[in-house]
């Protein structure tokens, strides 16, 4: 069975708020568009906010983002910080002017310099790129860290990731590990989930797999795919909870029913040794192929013992061959050797086709091992 994932995945996250988002006023269902639009007209900044903002949500008023655009420039121009990060926002993502992700850097630094914590969060990520501004992971960090220390999760998260990837500061496993339970303990499912990681392999903490176990069932029951694979693994080798393998096939599943390739692969495998459910190889074919369309080698290989040894499948040596042969192609040393046995027992008509399917499969798949 696959183990446990080394690494957490670390990714650098980043998702447009709605254009209220870091706002000072908010467009709320009492709003009398009238009154707002003329408290806006007479140079009142918070007022030029919310008018920008029912105007980008469609609220009250047709939907228009050109004018939500003009509405948060006054109201920046004025230096709120809600309208300018909103601006930068909509030049970010080209929403009612020409994109212009300089000119958004440009916006996000304003409220940034204000303390607004999704500009400083959003301005980081620009720094960790070098997207709209000269890449430069020390400012990305500085950005991250002011945002964090607000309590802003994302920003939590990602400076985790800096300090676990050494980037733009010195590696610290133990920094990465505190910033990530800041972030979970707001509930980001990611975080929780690499913070389980941690734990399992004692990254930056005590190795802990009872501890494990509990963060990456709080991801879990969020919805997060790496941790309920993990929760799977744990189940299915007794880590930090009893050995049970039924518990591990129902986190397989659902992990492999969010397409996970992994999960795809161990489901297949139990199925085939009849571990957590009752034996059934042609259930293990259909889980061992759904991985293989990923690129999944040791899936690739298991599919094309099955075709050869006619285990869930009709015997098949042309099919066992395309499988072994992709399988090998990638790196799969075990389904090279495979590969020569069969073709001993193989017409040269056989080997022909199969070499000819190979072909245009491979060109489909991708590849990873």
């Amino acid at each position: 069975m696959k183990r446990l994932l080394r690494k957490a995945v670390l990714v650098l996250l980043i998702c447009f708020v709605t254009s209220g988002g870091g706002a000072s006023a908010a467009v709320t269902p009492e709003s009398d568009l009238a009154a707002v639009k003329s408290k806006a007209e007479a140079g009142n900044a918070a007022s030029q906010l919310e008018l920008g903002g029912m105007y980008d949500i469609g609220r009250g008023v047709t939907k228009d983002k050109a004018e939500a655009v003009k509405w948060y420039r006054k109201a920046a121009d004025q230096g709120n910080a809600g309208a300018q990060f909103n601006l930068g926002v909509m030049y970010d993502i080209g929403q009612g002017v020409t994109k212009d992700e300089a000119e958004a850097a440009k916006w996000y630094r304003k409220a940034a310099d204000q303390g607004n914590a999704p500009a400083q969060y959003f301005l980081g990520f620009m720094h960790a790129i070098g997207r709209g501004v000269t890449k430069d992971e020390a400012e990305a960090v500085k950005w991250y860290r002011k945002a964090a220390d607000q309590g802003y999760a994302d920003a939590q998260f990602n400076q985790a990731v800096m300090y676990a990837n050494g980037r733009g500061v010195t590696k610290d496993e133990a920094e990465a590990a505190k910033w990530y339970r800041k972030a979970a303990d707001q509930g980001d499912a990611l975080a929780q989930s690499n913070l389980g990681v941690r734990y399992a392999h004692g990254q930056g903490v005590t190795k802990d797999e009872a501890e494990a176990v509990k963060w990456y069932r709080k991801a879990a029951d969020q919805g997060n795919v790496i941790a309920r694979y993990n929760l799977g693994v744990v189940y299915g080798d007794g880590l930090g909870v009893p050995k049970d393998e039924a518990e591990a096939v129902k986190w397989f599943r659902k992990a492999a029913d969010q397409g996970y390739a992994s999960a795809q692969f161990n489901i297949g495998v139990m199925y085939a040794a009849g571990r957590g459910v009752t034996k059934d190889e042609a259930e293990a074919v259909k889980w061992y192929r759904k991985a293989a369309d990923q690129g999944d080698t040791t899936a690739q290989f298991n599919l094309g013992n099955m075709y050869a040894g006619g285990r869930g499948v009709i015997k098949d040596p042309v099919q066992a061959h395309i499988w072994l042969n992709v399988a090998g192609a990638s790196g799969h040393e075990s389904a090279r050797k495979g590969l020569e046995l069969l073709e001993k027992e193989m017409t040269p008509e056989q080997k022909a086709e199969a070499t000819k399917r190979t072909r245009d499969l491979f060109e489909r798949l991708p590849h990873k091992k």
